[in-house]
């Protein structure tokens, strides 16, 4: 991931709205959600929903699907990945041991 990459991912992190979003749709994996209920369970209205949406979709954050009249959307995982590798790419100068604690931290969720 390039820097800019990771930098829009970020900022499309940081506000409480999108992170809740984002969060959601991660413990809706795989099957995603459509939007309305997504705004529903966060209590956003639609139009709102929307927008937040399309900010984390253009950080590459958020994947959508249409499914008949409605849009799914999906936690990219890949993304997720790509912006985690990003951060730790460099963790602790090479030295493994001492990452094995986040390494550990991250297994059972997955």
């Amino acid at each position: 991931m390039e820097e800019s990459a990771a930098i829009a991912a970020l900022g499309a992190l940081a506000q409480s709205t999108r992170i809740h979003v984002f969060r959601l749709l991660v413990r809706h994996e795989p099957h995603g959600m459509a939007a309305g209920e997504i705004a529903r369970q966060l209590d956003v209205p639609q139009n709102t929903m929307s927008a937040h949406l399309g900010i984390l979709a253009r950080a590459g954050l958020v994947r959508s699907e249409r499914k008949s009249r409605s849009i799914l959307y999906r936690a990219d995982l890949e993304g997720l990945r790509a912006l985690t590798l990003f951060l730790v790419k460099d963790c602790c100068a090479g030295s493994a041991e001492l990452c094995a604690p986040l390494v550990a931290e991250l297994t059972p969720c997955c």
